[in-house]
């Protein structure tokens, strides 16, 4: 079994040290700084550098550079996609976000985590577990979405979380660790002035 397999099942897999993924990163690695140099705008040549990293895309999205991911092929976004400057995907694993995803600034979705015993984490071993984030979902600015979680359906995360466990459907969670606060009311609708 090759290590991209390996990662592909959830096992732990040589990153620093496999050949494969190591061309593979630096491939995504030089896609990156070039969307990166892109100017604003050059919006068919952005759209068309995601589009080659990224394995699936709505028809819409905005991709504030700088913009960084590990491989880009484990990326999937829907529909009207937009996430702010400094964004950071490493997906070892998948990663799948829905249709109206707005992500504020300085936000990072890490499938990739290390083992806690030294033997293994010095060998260069990992494990990546999927993230998945629904439609209609609000991220705030400098969260962090860790490696397995699930974020539901048009939910609203605090700026500043670290989102450890999955958050159901209709949420406000904030915090560190991220916990939910409450759901998402038809009285949210009327908060602010029109």
């Amino acid at each position: 079994m090759t290590e991209k397999e390996k990662a592909a099942k959830g096992l732990l897999y040589d990153t620093n040290y496999d050949p494969d993924l190591i061309r593979e990163r630096m491939e995504c690695k030089s896609l990156c700084c070039e969307y990166n140099k892109t100017h604003p705008a050059a919006t068919g040549e952005r759209g068309a550098l995601i589009r080659k990293l990224f394995h699936k895309t709505g028809k819409t999205f905005t991709i504030e550079p700088p913009f960084a991911c590990d491989y880009g092929y484990n990326i999937e976004i829907g529909e009207n996609f937009f996430t702010n400057h400094n964004c950071i995907m490493l997906d070892g694993a998948k990663i799948t976000f829905g249709d109206n995803m707005f992500i504020a600034p300085n936000c990072g979705f890490y499938t990739a985590g290390h083992p806690l015993d030294i033997e293994q984490r010095n060998k260069g071993l990992e494990y990546a577990f999927p993230i998945t984030v629904g439609n209609n979902v609000w991220i705030g600015g400098h969260v962090v979405v860790l490696p397995g979680v699930t974020i539901g359906d048009g939910c609203v995360i605090g700026a500043g979380s670290v989102v450890t466990k999955d958050i159901p459907a209709g949420m406000l969670a904030v915090g560190n660790p991220c916990r939910v606060l409450r759901p998402i009311t038809e009285a949210d609708r009327d908060k602010y002035a029109k």
